[in-house]
């Protein structure tokens, strides 16, 4: 974890002051390649573990309770944080279902408004930050599945290696699965979050 919050504060200061043509140009590539040599290696790691797909059958039906309740938990948050903030119903609930993919929701929110948009991609930057920072400690302290519901729509792709390193490989299957459905969803949910409170 302290390795992880190094590299982002180190990422930050370069990026602040040895700012690069080529790197800014290229970053979505970069990371996307590093990305996928980090899934490759948790996907091996996965495969190890020969009973992982038997282990996953058994939960049948129940395996849909962690998206879903990941999805109503995200709906309350914003729901809440609307008031909190003085936000309208709609707009706090349209940026929850963004389910930490910010580039979808804040660019389908940017339609909107231009803050909006912005609101939308910094609130999904931030639950992936602080779900960096607390998946360690809420999969030692409270439960595994609980530190996937955290990551949301991420925890298929950015935040998978850290799921895999805190908790066990039968639960990152569980973590790809959940990432896939909640990635799914969140497309739908954005856009008839918009319909039905008529934020358009």
């Amino acid at each position: 974890m302290l390795g992880m919050l190094i590299s982002i504060i180190f990422g930050i200061v370069l990026g602040y002051f040895f700012q690069n043509d080529f790197l800014t140009k290229n970053s979505d590539t970069l990371v996307n390649a590093g990305l996928c040599l980090l899934l490759l290696f948790v996907g091996m790691d996965i495969g190890k573990n020969r009973t992982i797909f038997t282990k996953l059958s058994k939960f049948g039906k129940k395996i849909w309770l962690l998206p879903i309740g990941t999805i109503i938990g995200s709906f309350v948050g914003g729901y809440i944080a609307s008031f909190i903030t003085d936000m309208y119903v709609g707009e706090g609930v349209a940026i929850s279902m963004g389910l930490g993919w910010y580039s979808l929701s804040a660019i389908e929110l940017s339609k909107i408004s231009a803050e909006l948009g912005s609101l939308a991609f910094l609130t999904n930057i931030i639950r992936e930050v602080l779900a960096i920072l607390t998946i360690p400690f809420v999969a030692k302290y409270i439960g595994h599945l609980e530190s996937v519901s955290i990551a949301g729509a991420t925890s298929m792709d950015t935040l998978l290696p850290i799921i895999n390193k805190s908790t066990s490989p039968d639960i990152s299957i569980i973590a790809f699965f959940t990432g896939i459905t909640l990635s799914s969803a969140v497309p739908f949910l954005v856009t008839a979050t918009i319909t039905f409170f008529n934020l358009a």
